[in-house]
């Protein structure tokens, strides 16, 4: 919603404050040169994006218009259903998380939690990082090391999508110079017809213009919001990976996922004294 009121700000100040110097905003229309810088970009993107970095900045820019993902009852979702698992975990030892892990779609701990559930990429994660404390493959001391190379390879993913954008928010104002150069080569040819000329000069000039704000206007603040959205995404798996690595040394389930706790930011932290009661009441509910 925020990201549509800021672009409406952009464009009404733009086309407004031309408007009241006295120029007509119709003048800035030119079909020749939003064909020529729309399609070189689209173009410019799809030669440099495979397609699977296409896909995710699709889904990306899509997040972005409906205000992000950062959900503060998510996390505290996270946070709670961590702390039923390793109650479960130090009570009957960690082969008791086999069948959560093997299947979480029936799992009666993770079916309490849809938020969790329905983020698919979450949920390997979390299976990914306790499977080896479960089947006893790496010692406790090694999984920390395991999960934090993990996460440092799905935020690169991540972040192809944020370089796309930079990349062609960097090349459209050279876009709008082809444009208004190709104007221009237009105009010169055709110097038969005076009256055309200073139309023509306008319609190449107006590719310049269109470059550059599409560039600054719309490119650069869009991939600015795109990192912050998935700043705050990646701050479910660093809650996963600092409080399964916690649990795994041997800290308490309530103080593994308080290390989980201080790893949100201020604004949708929880308090240390509500999570641990929400905790409290989840395992009397279990």
């Amino acid at each position: 919603m925020l990201l549509t009121v800021g672009m409406i700000i952009v464009f009404v100040s733009c086309i407004g404050g031309f408007a009241v110097a006295g120029g007509n905003p119709v003048s800035l229309i030119h079909a020749g040169e939003i064909m020529i810088i729309c399609g070189i970009g689209l173009g410019i993107l799809i030669v440099s994006s495979p397609k699977t970095v296409l896909l995710t900045l699709k889904d990306d820019v899509i997040k972005a218009f409906k205000g992000g993902i950062s959900d503060q009852g998510k996390y505290i979702d996270l946070l709670v259903m961590l702390y039923e698992l390793f109650m479960l975990g130090r009570r009957k030892g960690t082969p008791a998380l086999d069948e959560h892990v093997s299947d979480p779609n029936n799992s009666s701990i993770f079916s309490k939690y849809p938020s969790f559930l329905n983020d698919k990429g979450l949920v390997e994660f979390l299976c990914n990082s306790l499977r080896p404390i479960v089947d006893g493959r790496c010692k406790p001391g090694e999984i920390g090391g395991i999960l934090k190379s993990e996460l440092s390879s799905r935020e690169a993913e991540a972040s192809r999508s944020i370089k796309a954008i930079e990349m062609i928010s960097d090349a459209l104002p050279g876009v709008g110079i082809v444009a208004a150069v190709l104007g221009i080569i237009n105009t010169m040819s055709n110097l038969e017809d005076p009256e055309s000329v200073g139309y023509k000069v306008a319609a190449a000039l107006s590719g310049t213009f269109l470059g550059i704000f599409l560039a600054y206007g719309i490119g650069v603040p869009l991939g600015r919001l795109v990192s912050l959205n998935q700043g705050q995404e990646m701050l479910y798996y660093r809650i996963v990976e600092r409080s399964v690595s916690g649990f795994a040394t041997g800290l308490s389930p309530i103080m593994a996922v308080e290390i989980g706790r201080r790893s949100l930011d201020k604004v949708m932290q929880p308090t240390a004294d509500d999570l641990e009661g929400k905790c409290k009441d989840a395992a009397k509910g279990g």
